[in-house]
């Protein structure tokens, strides 16, 4: 009897250190709330209103004890969706990750048309107005800072009180077809200038070709300012 007993209560003691030892379904989901929370914290001094609610686990969940403090990532742009997900991992001798839902909800200032802007119109400060807006219910993104965006035109008519968004705008032309550029052949050592024509029409960054009005001889180039492009060497 008593050798019964002592197996009994030995099974029944490693059960509990099983249990105990076990990282549970409340434990990961406390471990994503703290996560959205601090994150939070760091909008709300941006000036920005965060609601969020973390979504259920099934209370049955149990998983490997994690012998440190449990890691948490973003595995999306809270910026840009309403329902990101959390990933909660452990890197310890037993690793384990799992994924939780949350609804988010993000407020703040962005820029709307303040009335309808027509496709390729310039963009200037009296066409638009700041005004509070759901910032994560677009996931193409906001803008926020008018300076950034004076002097770029329209992609396609834009409604009054629409959220502006990046892909609504481009760079106007910084070189017309047709234009004399001033054409840099650069390389680390030393550079040379030539005089050239655009045989396109090209914003800044973007490649173009332009004819060397010395040599007549085509080449691709990167438009770097408003009449001047740059050849690597």
């Amino acid at each position: 009897m008593r050798t019964i007993f002592l197996a009994t209560f030995c099974l029944s003691t490693l059960g509990l250190n099983a249990a105990a030892a076990a990282t549970t379904a409340s434990e990961i989901r406390d471990a994503a709330g703290q996560f959205i929370e601090t994150w939070a914290d760091e909008q709300r001094q941006q000036q920005y209103e965060v609601n969020f609610t973390v979504g259920s686990i099934d209370s049955r969940l149990s998983l490997a004890a994690c012998e440190q403090a449990l890691e948490t990532a973003f595995t999306n742009d809270p910026l840009r969706t309403t329902s990101p997900s959390v990933m909660v991992s452990c890197a310890g001798e037993r690793p384990w990750r799992m994924f939780v839902t949350a609804s988010v909800e993000v407020h703040g200032p962005a820029l709307v048309a303040a009335r309808p802007l027509a496709r390729g119109e310039r963009i200037s400060g009296e066409l638009l107005q700041e005004k509070q807006v759901q910032i994560n219910a677009s996931r193409r993104g906001i803008l926020t800072d008018i300076e950034q965006v004076s002097g770029m035109l329209v992609r396609r008519p834009v409604n009054a009180g629409s959220v502006l968004t990046p892909d609504l705008l481009e760079a106007p032309n910084a070189v017309e077809r047709g234009d004399h550029v001033i054409i840099t052949a650069k390389s680390a050592v030393f550079s040379v200038s030539s005089r050239g024509k655009a045989l396109a029409s090209a914003s800044v960054g973007e490649q173009v070709m332009v004819e060397n009005l010395q040599s007549a001889r085509t080449v691709r180039a990167t438009v770097t300012a408003p009449g001047r492009v740059e050849i690597a060497m």
